[in-house]
């Protein structure tokens, strides 16, 4: 059985973690997968945005923990628990997470490093490193300070304590929280990207923003007039023009990797 799951419907990739008996617990595998379904959204020129979620009750409840105690008896994971870094800001197509359950360890961080985050009421959240005797992993250091301010990442690095997807939408963590069906819900703000918002200028953008959290104003500024002006030449602003003008719905150009 694939631990990961992949479908396209609307122009929308839903990318599914498939351990439901296990919470979705995260395990080699899974990994591999997840980054073939990542390279998958990201080739396919008619996929303009892409759900993650995960199947059952979880979202992903971390590393699996018969693969975690099998590290702590020898200390030496051969070097399979490495994620590749920066996945998600990777794809170039807004990334959406439908937390649907529990959300730990590293399934924090692959929510996380979404672009956006949508949670169902309730569900619950938790870094659980340092109640593991783990550190703060795969980049989520750098991330979550960002994201929520420096204290408050502290807090949830240092407590290691469970807390509900209400507070992590006031802590600033996820952008949504859905009472009901968060998948539909994730699903129709991703198809509303898909059909109305260009698909050169959402991955244009995506990059200015992950690419400026390491730049000066005045790299940020070059950067931005060169892609203003090669914007200018491009079909889809003569398409978002027209469509505005015409009060139709865009038909946009499909997205090709370079």
């Amino acid at each position: 059985m694939s631990e990961v799951l992949y479908d396209v419907t609307d122009r929308v990739a839903v990318i599914t973690l498939n351990r439901p008996e296990r919470l979705n617990a995260w395990t080699p595998t899974m990994s591999t997968e997840y980054l073939q379904a990542l390279d998958q959204a990201s080739a396919d020129p008619e996929v303009r945005a892409v759900v993650v979620t995960g199947a059952g009750r979880g979202f992903c409840a971390g590393f699996d923990m018969d693969y975690l105690q099998g590290i702590a008896s020898t200390g030496d994971s051969d070097g399979r628990d490495r994620e590749p870094a920066q996945m998600e800001p990777t794809v170039p197509k807004p990334m959406i997470a439908a937390i649907n359950g529990s959300c730990a360890g590293l399934g924090l961080v692959r929510a996380m490093f979404c672009d956006i985050r949508f949670a169902a009421a309730g569900v619950k959240f938790t870094t659980a490193f340092s109640r593991r005797g783990l550190v703060a992993e795969h980049g989520l250091s750098w991330l979550l300070p960002r994201l929520i301010g420096m204290s408050r990442a502290m807090d949830v690095f240092f407590s290691g304590r469970v807390f509900l997807a209400e507070e992590a939408y006031e802590l600033g963590m996820v952008n949504r929280v859905v009472d009901g069906d968060v998948l539909a819900a994730a699903l129709d703000y991703a198809k509303e990207l898909a059909t109305f918002c260009s698909p050169a200028s959402m991955r244009d953008m995506k990059m200015q923003i992950w690419r400026d959290t390491v730049a000066t104003l005045e790299e940020s500024w070059e950067r931005t007039e060169k892609l203003m002006h090669e914007s200018f030449t491009r079909p889809d602003m003569r398409e978002g023009v027209a469509s505005y003008v015409e009060q139709r719905v865009p038909d946009w150009p499909p997205l090709y990797l370079p």
